[in-house]
């Protein structure tokens, strides 16, 4: 059965790593506890500056920061769409202050995507 992912893609202090690892366990939790299927949070640690376009590039990074690629994956657009309205919901994840986070969300980029091939 094909599967539904959410992608992320953003930039973290290094010396907020280990502050955005924590929030990404209790995101996990959360996340799963709601119905997604998978969670996974990427560092970067083979990401080259490319002459027009890169993961560092694409994200506006600075010299103190590292990329970190993420994806959440659901059975369905369907599932998603409930599991994430059921997450933004959650007082764990709702009551978060943004100004609190470990990262600068506005150069945090996401979408949604459906399955080309699965193997």
């Amino acid at each position: 059965m094909p599967h539904y992912v959410d992608g992320f893609l953003l930039a973290v202090p290094k010396d907020k790593i280990e502050a955005y690892r924590q929030l990404a366990q209790d995101a996990a939790v959360v996340w799963k506890e709601h119905g997604a299927v998978a969670y996974f949070e990427g560092l970067a640690d083979d990401v080259q500056a490319g002459r027009l376009t890169s993961f560092p590039q694409a994200v506006q990074l600075k010299d103190d920061e590292v990329v970190i690629f993420s994806w959440i994956v659901y059975n369905s657009r369907e599932q998603r769409d409930e599991v994430n309205a059921k997450v933004m919901a959650d007082p764990r994840i709702a009551n978060l202050d943004p100004k609190s986070m470990p990262f600068d969300s506005e150069r945090m980029i996401w979408g949604g995507f459906s399955s080309l091939v699965e193997a």
